[in-house]
This record gives structure tokens, C-alpha cells and sequence, in this order.
């Protein structure tokens, strides 16, 4: 049986390998984008099962991309959690409403 393919869209090259070593643990195959543009393009081309998405991206940011999977028809069903450090009050309902799944905060750096 194939595992579960996890899409990690993110433009810190640090947290998506921290991201892609524990869902690996964890059973989970994983493929990356860095930025908007490419984000569409690995998810058309890979067909993830989930997608961890990042709102503060170059060549489009979260908010763009999530409207893009959206309004696909090969990828509005597939799950979306955003994962950022912006604002959670005044991004979350925001982020909820425009279709994704859930919503967390990445933690602050020390």
C-alpha cells in the first residue's frame, strides 16, 4: 500500500526539512515547493493527499495559492492546514474561510 503524500509548501528551507524528517517518521511520503508558482504545479503533478501550507510566500502568497487549489478540479477536495507565523485573529477566520482545513501558528523563533 502506498503511503499518504504530504505536500510541504514553505520558503524556509530549514522547516521543511524539520517537517519532512518527522512525517517520514511518521510513514509519510513528502514533496516540496518554496513558493507559490511552483506550489500548483507540485500538487498537479503529484496529486498530494494533504498540503501544509505557508501564507508568507514569494510568487504568491498563501492566500493565492489556497484560491488556486480551490478552484481546480484535480485539486479543490485535497485537505489544506496552514501553517504560518502571521497573526492568528486576524488570520485564521480569514484562512478558514477561504478553504483550507485548519490553521496553526508556527511557534516564534527564540
Amino acid at each position: 500500500m502506498d503511503k499518504p503524500k504530504i505536500l510541504i509548501v514553505d520558503d524556509d528551507p530549514d522547516l521543511r526539512r524539520a517537517l519532512k524528517i518527522r512525517l517520514r517518521a511518521n510513514h509519510y511520503d513528502t514533496v516540496q515547493a518554496s513558493d507559490g508558482y511552483s506550489a500548483i504545479a507540485v500538487a498537479q503533478k503529484e496529486q498530494p493527499n494533504l498540503i501544509i501550507l505557508d501564507l508568507g510566500l514569494p510568487a504568491g502568497d498563501g492566500y493565492v495559492v489556497l484560491k488556486r487549489l480551490r478552484d481546480s478540479d484535480g485539486l479543490s477536495d485535497i485537505p489544506v492546514i496552514v501553517l504560518t507565523a502571521r497573526d492568528p485573529h486576524s488570520n485564521e477566520e480569514k484562512t478558514l474561510q477561504a478553504g483550507a482545513t485548519a490553521f496553526f501558528q508556527k511557534p516564534r523563533r527564540q
